[in-house]
């Protein structure tokens, strides 16, 4: 990561947290009233291929004892009603500025894969992940619609597994090359307000 990439990080993720603090806090507080606890999805991330992280999202699913992999059509009955709403205007995705400010992830790039894929696929997220991860990207905003029609049709955890490791995981990482060969900031800029304009035309 640049110096002029990871100012910008630290800059507007301080001036979200500030802003958009008191949101969070009703979001939270909300999110208490309607699902209770926990509050927070904390979950295993790569941010290199041996490099983990703890990555921070609102909880928008059902708590079970075991879960692993994407999610996936096999999952879909876990989603609450307001879990739902959470995750389609990307709210549940605020508690990610902390992980903006340790520095385990930026707001564009590649979305952080988990270990069994980076496992799987090593040589490929060698390369990908000479970028740091983001909360959006370019493959996050082109491939999206396609991977969760793609991951809706699965009807077990088995079949999750192979549509996303076949199919999405070569796609998106193809889009995320892309990425880092034409990365610069007016590009991230770019990104950023594509995801923003799409978090509106859902509305």
């Amino acid at each position: 990561m640049t110096w002029r990439k990871r100012l910008f990080d630290l800059f507007f993720a301080t001036l979200l947290i500030l802003v958009l603090g008191p949101v969070l806090l009703l979001l939270m507080g909300w999110l208490l009233w309607k699902e209770g606890r926990p509050l927070f999805y904390v979950a295993e991330r790569m941010k290199g291929v041996d490099q983990p992280f703890m990555l921070w999202k609102l909880r928008t699913m059902n708590v079970v004892e075991a879960d692993a992999g994407v999610s996936g059509g096999d999952k879909s009955a876990r989603i609450t009603r307001t879990g739902a709403w959470l995750r389609s205007k990307r709210l549940d995705e605020f508690p990610q500025l902390w992980n903006i400010l340790k520095g385990d992830i930026s707001f564009v790039g590649p979305r952080p894969p988990l270990r069994q894929y980076v496992e799987a696929h090593p040589e490929l997220y060698a390369q990908v992940l000479k970028s740091r991860p983001g909360v959006t990207g370019l493959a996050s905003i082109t491939y999206h619609k396609h991977e969760a029609a793609l991951l809706a049709r699965c009807r077990t955890p088995e079949e999750t597994h192979t549509v996303y490791s076949r199919l999405c995981v070569p796609a998106k990482a193809r889009l995320d090359l892309i990425y880092q060969r034409h990365q610069s900031m007016c590009f991230d800029f770019d990104l950023v307000f594509q995801t923003i304009g799409n978090i509106f035309r859902r509305g």
